[in-house]
């Protein structure tokens, strides 16, 4: 988790994701995916010269972040946290055992511990999706979707 830590405060990430997968026929039961969008600081002539080459940098028609207390932010982070945990009444009961992966998509030039691996992106065939709240900081914005198999 430090490395996670140490690609989110550098810029690093622009998606997170949580891929739930069946022990028994390894596919993908439910996949929690954050989009993560980072607000430039700087000006769009020094941005665009400075990221040209980061994958995670924002568009250049970006619109400005909205300062936010920190107490807007955490009410906003509280809502998702709040859905999360309503999901279950759609999300179908997750049967036998499962085990989880969280793939990070970073930029190229992110340094990856060696004991990291590539990963295709346990996309979930036929799956349905739901799209959830997000959330921004005067940072970043974080979008969030969730993919499940619909039980057979």
């Amino acid at each position: 988790m430090s490395q996670l830590n140490k690609w989110m405060v550098g810029g690093k990430i622009s998606k997170l994701v949580v891929v739930i997968t069946s022990k028994e026929t390894g596919e993908p039961m439910e996949r929690w995916q954050f989009d993560v969008q980072l607000f430039s600081k700087t000006s769009k002539k020094s941005a665009s010269t400075k990221t040209a080459d980061k994958e995670n940098a924002a568009p250049d028609d970006a619109e400005p972040p909205v300062e936010k207390t920190e107490k807007e932010i955490q009410d906003e982070i509280q809502s998702i946290f709040r859905q999360i945990t309503a999901s279950v009444t759609f999300l179908p009961q997750l049967d036998g055992n499962c085990t989880f992966n969280v793939l990070v998509y970073a930029d190229a030039d992110s340094d990856v511990p060696l004991e990291w691996g590539d990963s295709d992106s346990k996309e979930i065939k036929d799956g349905e999706k739901v799209q959830l709240r997000s959330f921004s900081t005067s940072n970043h914005k974080v979008d969030t979707l969730v993919s499940y198999r619909l039980a057979d």
